[in-house]
């Protein structure tokens, strides 16, 4: 049995796993009843626990996993350019989910806040649109690895 197609399903998934709660939080936040903070539950509590210890865990496997897929296929699979392009793009992402995303998604979590509060919904907002930038990214990546073009 050829271990290729679990280990390169396992990867996609390790993949869109780790930048998984900085592309969705931003989008879980929403006001409690009448102003008050509300205890994070169900999917963002999930989120949250995945953003922090989880990403350390996530990535460790996604490094170990990309490194066996790269030695199942051959080293020489690391001079295509679709490669190099998509691990650039992931580095950049990766480095928007750590400096800016995460920083402000805790931020924005822990601040005590109120449902008019215009800087604490003008964050959010600019927190979502990092996390559709992000999804543009991961959307990219995804297009480089599936369509495998000739970039030069």
């Amino acid at each position: 049995m050829s271990w290729f197609p679990v280990l390169l399903v396992v990867h996609i998934a390790l993949a869109v796993s780790v930048f998984l709660p900085s592309v969705l939080l931003p989008f879980a936040l929403r006001t409690g009843s009448r102003g008050q903070e509300r205890a994070p539950r169900g999917v963002t509590a999930g989120l949250l626990a995945m953003q922090g210890t989880g990403t350390l865990v996530i990535g460790g496997a996604l490094a170990v996993t990309g490194i066996l897929l790269v030695w199942s296929l051959g080293f020489k699979l690391l001079q295509q350019p679709w490669l190099v392009v998509a691990l650039a793009i992931y580095g950049v992402n990766l480095a928007v989910a750590v400096v800016i995303q995460r920083p402000n998604l805790r931020r924005l979590l822990g601040a005590s806040w109120r449902p008019d509060d215009r800087a604490w919904a003008a964050l959010a907002r600019r927190q979502r649109y990092v996390s559709y930038a992000m999804a543009g990214l991961i959307g990219a990546i995804g297009w480089l690895m599936s369509t495998k073009p000739a970039l030069w």
